[in-house]
């Protein structure tokens, strides 16, 4: 299990967390927001294992006080020297690292199809409700925690909890019971409500280095082409990229890109086809991966996924067009980018990339596949309105 010591690339976020919770009056709800697969996540967890262990040590330092009302973290720095640490070695340590500790919470939307109530379990729940907010947050934190130590709950994609939920919460979120932390994963803390962001203490998690998640990457045994790609048009997120590599999206891309530069020529009408079949073959890979995954979650995140890779293609169009190509995100495919950013001014290029975005929205509602891809293609072909 990752310690905070363990972190790497959010020094400025890690010494505000270290710095807040070594206050006199350290918060019990934080806000932890930035890209998806920069940290996040992981700090999350590793800051939930200090607090509930049982012999929490820091660096240079005795032991800290307890979560429920001392100060605990010993030294004000980023520096990985002066990060708190969990024993490792405690019932509270082994059961948090088997993932069975009954004090730790990580809440997600998912845990819908877990309510008691049947009616709950049979939703598709594309936001984060209140009937999950109450019966997996809000019940929990007012019960005696196991061990002693109190309770932490991590809630991921939190900017997905709706006005209600985020009403209901408040209260815990003020004045949560003794013992009770709250951490919040979001993109951007702008996306919730301004009276949830009022009652937590905020920490930014900035994109990792492009060099340091290609390293990564090859690190975990990718070419260095592909790593290179990942890194950046994951945006520095080394999560993100570790996962699309691993979705053999690779190689749609190389094609996409490659059928795309070829368009004038070929004039590839079976294009929105090929959209359509591989978006398809991503979104059934990824209900065989994991059933706990709806189709229709799967189908709209493989479309997602598709979107991305062409967003990013045209971005690289766009840049060209602007007169500054810079460090491509699709280096590995120079040529193919300039002929595709031959057939188009600045205008143009602009348009397609912000229609792209329009599409994604798109696939949130019911619009059929077929439609949705062969607009997408006249999109690419010729930067035409959209007609879905």
């Amino acid at each position: 299990m990752v310690e905070l010591s363990d972190i790497v690339g959010q020094d400025q976020a890690l010494q505000r967390l270290v710095a807040a919770m070594g206050s006199q009056r350290p918060p019990h709800a934080w806000i932890f927001a930035g890209p998806a697969g920069v940290g996040r996540r992981t700090t999350a967890w590793a800051l939930a294992k200090w607090l509930l262990c049982a012999q929490p040590a820091a660096a240079g330092a005795g032991r800290p006080g307890d979560i429920a009302g001392q100060s605990g973290i010993a030294g004000r720095s980023g520096d990985t020297a002066k990060r708190p640490a969990a024993c490792g070695r405690c019932p509270s340590c082994r059961a948090f690292d088997s993932g069975t500790h009954g004090d730790f919470h990580a809440v997600t939307k998912e845990l819908a199809r877990y309510s008691e109530d049947p009616e709950v379990r049979k939703r598709i729940m594309q936001n984060l409700g209140i009937e999950v907010v109450r019966e997996f947050i809000i019940a929990p934190a007012r019960r005696t925690s196991t061990l002693g130590r109190g309770r932490v709950f991590v809630i991921q994609e939190a900017e997905l909890m709706s006005e209600q939920a985020q009403n209901a919460l408040l209260k815990t979120l003020e004045e949560p019971p003794p013992g009770v932390r709250l951490i919040l994963l979001c993109r951007t803390e702008q996306e919730l409500l301004p009276t949830t962001r009022s009652r937590c203490a905020l920490v930014r998690f900035a994109p990792l280095e492009p060099a340091f998640v290609e390293q990564k990457l090859v690190a975990a045994s990718i070419e260095p082409a592909e790593a290179a790609y990942w890194a950046r048009q994951s945006a520095g997120s080394l999560g993100e990229s570790l996962r699309l590599a691993q979705a053999g999206l690779y190689a749609i891309k190389r094609e996409m890109l490659e059928r795309l530069a070829a368009l004038p020529q070929s004039a590839d009408a079976e294009l929105g086809d090929w959209f359509s079949a591989k978006a398809e073959e991503l979104s059934k890979a990824a209900v065989g991966a994991d059933e706990q995954v709806s189709a229709l979650l799967a189908t709209r995140r493989a479309g997602g996924a598709m979107l991305a890779l062409l967003a990013g293609i045209f971005r690289d169009v766009l840049a060209a067009a602007a007169g500054k190509p810079g460090a491509l995100i699709n280096a590995d495919q120079a040529q193919a980018v300039a002929r595709l950013a031959g057939r188009f001014d600045l205008d143009t290029a602009a348009q397609i990339v912000s229609q792209l975005g329009r599409y994604e929205q798109l696939l949130w509602r019911n619009v059929n596949a077929k439609v949705l891809w062969d607009n997408v293609l006249i999109t690419c072909d010729t930067a035409a309105p959209l007609e879905v």
